[in-house]
């Protein structure tokens, strides 16, 4: 059975530490715009305090996430265990996305390894965190994480990343402004 925690208390912080990938939910205000579901790995995501989780958000594809959080704020991010103890927990809350140069992403990069790919840090003030048994999730084992992000952004130059940023983060899949770098 299910249970609904106020704060991200020292059991759920092991079990999200222990976790080597999370994904991350978003959604326009608009009933017909796209919900996105995004899954991310690489030692990117923290916990700041019992109310706060930040994550790195790299450059991809897409900026739906980006999009999202400028409309409305709203996110959800979720663990899966798949070893042998099966749980899910999912932290429900506001976010914020941060940019180079800013008071709050220059205190919370540091926490973090380094990337060439960063296009923003994600801070979510979480509101509610409820963990569920996980059972229908199967059982894997983890290879490893991917380099070719890493070594994609480290084969760039900055001038190269703030052109793809503006290329191809601009706006989302829906028309919403995302990348205002």
């Amino acid at each position: 059975m299910g249970r609904v925690y106020q704060t991200i208390e020292a059991s759920i912080q092991r079990f999200i530490a222990e976790q080597p990938m999370f994904f991350v939910a978003t959604s326009p205000l608009a009933a017909t715009g796209h919900i996105n579901l995004s899954p991310k790995g690489m030692d990117t995501l923290r916990i700041i305090d019992p109310d706060t989780i930040a994550y790195v958000d790299l450059v991809g594809s897409g900026a739906e996430t980006l999009a999202h959080l400028r409309e409305n704020g709203r996110i959800t991010l979720m663990w899966c265990s798949f070893g042998p103890k099966p749980r899910i927990v999912r932290a429900y809350g506001n976010g914020t996305h941060l940019v180079s140069g800013s008071r709050h992403f220059d205190g919370l990069v540091s926490l973090f390894p380094p990337h060439r790919a960063i296009r923003s840090i994600i801070r979510i003030r979480v509101t509610r965190v409820a963990d569920s048994c996980g059972f229908g999730v199967p059982e894997m084992s983890l290879i490893g994480q991917r380099s070719r992000l890493a070594k994609w952004g480290d084969d760039r130059t900055d001038e190269q990343l703030e052109t793809y940023k503006r290329e191809n983060n601009a706006v989302s899949i829906d028309g919403l402004p995302a990348w205002e770098g």
